[in-house]
């Protein structure tokens, strides 16, 4: 009992903590209206930084309504899978229903914690985290376990708002910085169009880099 006592301490003293900020509440399952996303070609332009294909495996992190994990399942195709990850059961059950209306076989929905997206360890090729990043209640401690998940050369990448994070946002220095604690290499940053926001992609860390990683931060946008 002393042995696992001692253990349980040791883990909780490894944890990564949440980062010094605010952290904006969730609020809905849905970032802006569907119809404007779509003009905008939103998941286009997704699929276009990640150089997303069939038969690959993409996470969806803060699923939602499932607005990209939908469109998204036609992008990899029947032979690639997306996996709709989010914190809020209700979310999920609502997604379940759209993609049993939508005829997709090829999405699994994964409820999640604040600190661990509980993925597969080597299951996808890539992770998007799409106007949500502001809102994870424990940033440095999901990515530390969301990094264990992507394949080699795998790709993150998180649109946002350049905005504080209370006006749920993610000001774009903040974002480097705290990504970089945790490992995380910027590999471009760029503008998406239709004023969507911004687009960040980063290479996730190895074994080595991930135990380089710092479990607390303290970055200022």
């Amino acid at each position: 009992m002393i042995a696992a006592l001692a253990a349980a301490l040791l883990s909780a003293s490894q944890a990564p903590v949440e980062v010094a900020r605010p952290v904006a509440s969730i609020v809905s399952p849905i970032w802006s209206n569907p119809q404007y996303r779509d003009q905008a070609h939103e998941v286009d332009q997704i699929a276009t930084r990640l150089d997303l294909r069939p038969g690959m495996t993409v996470a969806d992190i803060g699923a939602g309504s499932g607005y990209d994990t939908l469109r998204l399942a036609k992008v990899v195709g029947p032979k690639g899978h997306i996996v709709a990850e989010d914190v809020t059961p209700q979310y999920l059950d609502e997604l379940r229903s759209a993609i049993t209306g939508a005829g997709l076989s090829n999405v699994t929905v994964v409820l999640g914690s604040s600190g661990d997206p509980r993925l597969t360890p080597n299951s996808i090729n890539a992770a998007i985290m799409v106007h949500m990043y502001h809102e994870i209640q424990q940033p440095m401690a999901l990515l530390a376990a969301l990094a264990p998940a992507f394949k080699a050369g795998g790709r993150l990448g998180i649109e946002e708002l350049d905005r504080p994070t209370p006006a749920h946002g993610t000001p774009p220095k903040l974002l480097v910085c705290e990504l970089a604690a945790a490992g995380y290499r910027l590999v471009q940053m760029a503008p998406l169009n239709g004023g969507l926001g911004y687009f960040a992609v980063f290479q996730p860390p190895n074994g080595r880099a991930a135990a380089a990683a710092r479990q607390s931060v303290n970055c200022q946008g």
